[in-house]
């Protein structure tokens, strides 16, 4: 670690509020699907900013139509129209098949703005305030109250309750724990169409489809959070496409800006006409112009570049290099995922997933876990199969280098 590193290592650590362990690296800049620290070394990125960078770094496409809209203005509120904003409103609804969308700073913005919309829609049929939202066990929607309150993890929740009130909660890919709990005050029901931190889940075909079913003939609005799989990684540009269901509401964000914060939720004409109205909800930065010129930037090179196409050739390679891993040490149990969205489960009692992810750092390759016992892999969707090898190599390598 050379002097400059340690000296913004040091700076940071006495200014910021301690709520990261963060590794001693400072990422100083990055190229294609690498990053390059402040001592010159080299890191094949596994992680992408955690399904943030799905173009990799330094697109030049990109970087010009943000640095254009800088040159012109960033922000102007939301008292008035922008040309980026009715652009990536018009791609995003688009590319979503969903018909309007409101922009927002962040994933976890996005699901308090689809609760709000979800209880207002029930409160207009009967003018009710008990209105109740099913969430799943295990899942992971954000660390603000709405979203936090949706989120099925008691460690995160337990600290700031009471949460906000009328959640009850399901068992993921368990149809008939979501059915017990429904009755006539349930106004939403809310999961990710892929369990990102809980530990790569992705949902099954028949629990989805009998939700989708069970919320039509209920008026029951489903909410698919779609933050951490959506935009290409499954394979599809969101990954409830796969399924051949529709939600109501939908969340998005990290890859939608590709570096630029900003996330969205999107909903269908049905929520549309019958829930939130001026003086509901809003935004100070959400939708300005810069973040929208990277939304209509992003959805381009996806289109021009093919992007999804790659991420649909090179998922089933890294699928089976990765179940070859897991086939070869007794520490792994399983593989899986969907698309470029996969993770690893160890035994934990024989090897720990958090001391190899800091031993793959050493080795200059970027990964992270995924709740206690699973390594997840969300590398940019422009990866190929070349750079999943080169990640397998670097992976043994840390395996090697571990002993329980």
């Amino acid at each position: 670690m050379n002097m400059n590193t340690k000296t913004i290592i040091d700076e940071a650590e006495e200014h910021l509020l301690h709520t990261y362990n963060r590794y001693p690296v400072v990422f100083d800049h990055g190229e294609g699907v690498r990053l390059y620290d402040t001592d010159g070394k080299e890191y094949l990125d596994f992680c992408a900013g955690i399904a943030v960078y799905a173009l990799g770094y330094g697109n030049k496409r990109f970087e010009e139509a943000l640095s254009e809209q800088i040159r012109k203005i960033t922000h102007t509120s939301n008292y008035y129209y922008s040309e980026p904003l009715a652009g990536a409103s018009a791609a995003l609804t688009a590319a979503a098949a969903l018909p309007k969308v409101f922009f927002v700073n962040s994933g976890a913005e996005a699901v308090e703005g689809a609760v709000k919309a979800a209880r207002k829609y029930a409160y207009l049929k009967d003018r009710k305030c008990d209105h109740e939202i099913i969430a799943m066990e295990n899942s992971f929607h954000g660390r603000t109250f709405g979203a936090l309150s949706v989120t099925g993890n008691s460690h995160y929740r337990e600290p700031f309750e009471p949460m906000i009130g009328n959640v009850r909660f399901a068992r993921f890919n368990d149809y008939e724990s979501v059915e017990r709990l429904v009755n006539d005050r349930t106004c939403a029901i809310i999961m990710e169409t892929v369990q990102g931190e809980g530990g790569i889940y992705p949902a099954d075909r028949d629990f989805i489809t009998k939700v989708r079913k069970l919320c039509d003939d209920r008026d029951i609005l489903l909410i698919l959070d779609e933050i951490q799989c959506g935009m290409g990684r499954s394979g599809s540009m969101f990954a409830y496409m796969q399924y051949g269901v529709k939600p109501d509401i939908m969340t998005c964000a990290k890859a939608i800006g590709g570096g630029i914060p900003v996330g969205a939720f999107l909903v269908n004409e049905k929520v549309a006409a019958a829930s939130l109205v001026p003086g509901d909800h809003g935004t100070t930065f959400g939708g300005n112009p810069l973040s929208c010129a990277a939304v209509k930037s992003v959805l381009e090179i996806f289109e021009e570049d093919r992007i999804i196409e790659n991420a649909a050739k090179v998922a089933p390679y890294l699928e089976k290099r990765l179940r070859d891993v897991v086939a070869s040490h007794d520490f792994l149990l399983q593989e899986r995922g969907l698309g470029l969205m996969r993770g690893i489960v160890f035994d934990t009692d024989k090897k720990s997933p958090a001391d190899v992810v800091k031993a793959a750092l050493s080795n200059g390759l970027v990964l992270i876990t995924a709740g206690s016992n699973v390594i997840r892999f969300l590398p940019p969707l422009i990866i190929s199969k070349q750079d999943v090898d080169e990640m397998i190599d670097k992976l043994e390598a840390s395996f090697a280098e571990q002993t329980c």
